[in-house]
């Protein structure tokens, strides 16, 4: 039975050591996501303005992607555990300070402040976890492995929390459901930190950590091609963040209500989580850079063009609309590997590489709506479309660049 275990786990390519960090992080991203569904109309209904909702989703953004590209290095520097701690008691604090101050009497200053607090929470908590993974990993599973990451992560963050909190806000309120957030915090913390079993990373020495910080920001300059998979990873999700905010409204246009739209875009996420573990053992076989150039770059930009003629083709039928659309979420997941190909591009400094990374992750959440918003009223749905489409293709260029050093087998 002992040697069976490890088996298993070698196999589905979760690591083992780190299985309780998965779960953690899951649950962790679980409370997180309780709000993304409801929190602008809920705000909007209590007597905020629509310009001043969208800015507090933009603060909210601005210090995700901060917070995200520092996480590597922290880890790096701190440890991961001391920076997954720290992203743990911002988001705690923020998350009083917004429920329990800012939106019962609807003060929109300490809103603002605290939900921007908010924001530096997850990233230091779930992308430190992603720099344990990084570091602990053998090469051969690494693929695998973030594939992992990606599937706890989106499914707590889309997931979970979207079909928790529709059963939540009905039972508990919306006040109370967002203070249920702590409760998920906690428990993803306890087991992420303290029930999971640790891998060290080996710490620079004091004298050197502002050097380290500055890393994050100095290795787009000496290593370009780190910089270029920092690009695709904005590209990656820049849709996402872009797609529900003119995409419903062009569906109302072809006959689909809201709930109709809600659960495409919940089998979307439900998809994308399958292939996110799929695409980790298909990076791992023919390589992460095919996997990304082709699946990613090429078939999100071919899916998301089906994606959006797919009302006018097939007439408003329902299911083939939903099949197109998780199409697209099945190749979203074909970017996975580009988090084991980016660090695999450096012999040192991984963590700086994964800040990059993870800055590339937090930018579409505002990255997305900003496209929208410039372009939309000019180019219209069809214009905005082919502009993202057009960006995922510019992917599959630029990781074509992305090569291992001396033509390494995960090319």
């Amino acid at each position: 039975m002992n040697q069976t275990k490890p088996v298993f786990f070698e196999r589905i390519g979760l690591p083992k050591h780190l299985s309780w960090g998965y779960l953690g992080v899951l649950i962790f991203m679980m409370g997180d996501g309780i709000e993304q569904g409801w929190l602008s109309p809920y705000l909007v209904g209590r007597g905020l303005s629509l310009e001043a909702s969208a800015t507090l989703f933009t603060v909210y953004g601005i210090t995700i992607a901060v917070s995200a590209w520092f996480s590597g290095v922290f880890a790096e520097t701190f440890g991961p555990r001391r920076t997954m701690f720290s992203g743990l008691i911002l988001y705690l604090m923020g998350t009083a300070g917004f429920v329990g101050l800012g939106i019962p009497n609807i003060n929109y200053p300490v809103m603002l402040g605290m939900y921007a607090l908010r924001g530096f929470g997850y990233p230091l908590f779930a992308y430190s976890f992603l720099v344990w993974i990084t570091y602990s990993t053998p090469a051969k599973q690494l693929g695998r492995a973030v594939g992992w990451f990606w599937f706890v992560f989106t499914g707590g963050l889309n997931v979970l929390g979207a079909y928790y909190s529709s059963w939540a806000i009905i039972k508990f309120g919306h006040i109370n459901t967002l203070w249920t957030s702590v409760l998920w915090a906690l428990i993803g913390a306890f087991l992420a930190l303290w029930i999971n079993k640790f891998y060290k990373i080996e710490r620079k020495g004091a004298e050197s950590k502002v050097k380290d910080l500055l890393k994050g920001i100095t290795i787009m300059r000496d290593e370009p091609k780190v910089l270029m998979g920092g690009i695709v990873r904005v590209i990656n999700t820049t849709a996402q963040f872009a797609f529900p905010v003119f995409l419903p409204m062009y569906m109302a246009q072809h006959g689909f209500d809201t709930q109709q739209w809600l659960q495409i875009w919940g089998t979307i996420f439900t998809g994308n989580i399958i292939f996110n573990l799929i695409f980790g053992f298909v990076g791992d076989h023919i390589g992460w850079r095919n996997t990304v150039m082709w699946f990613g770059g090429v078939g999100c930009g071919i899916s998301t063009l089906l994606f959006f003629y797919s009302p006018v083709f097939v007439g408003g039928n329902f299911w083939l609309v939903l099949v197109a659309g998780t199409l697209w979420g099945a190749l979203l997941a074909g970017y996975v590997p580009l988090t084991a190909l980016v660090p695999s591009l450096v012999k040192e400094d991984k963590g700086a590489a994964m800040s990059v990374l993870n800055l590339g992750a937090g930018l579409p959440v505002f990255v997305g709506p900003l496209l929208v918003a410039l372009f939309h009223r000019f180019i219209g749905d069809e214009g905005v479309i082919w502009l993202l489409a057009g960006l995922y293709f510019l992917s599959a260029f630029l990781t074509k660049f992305i090569t291992l050093p001396n033509n390494a087998k995960k090319v």
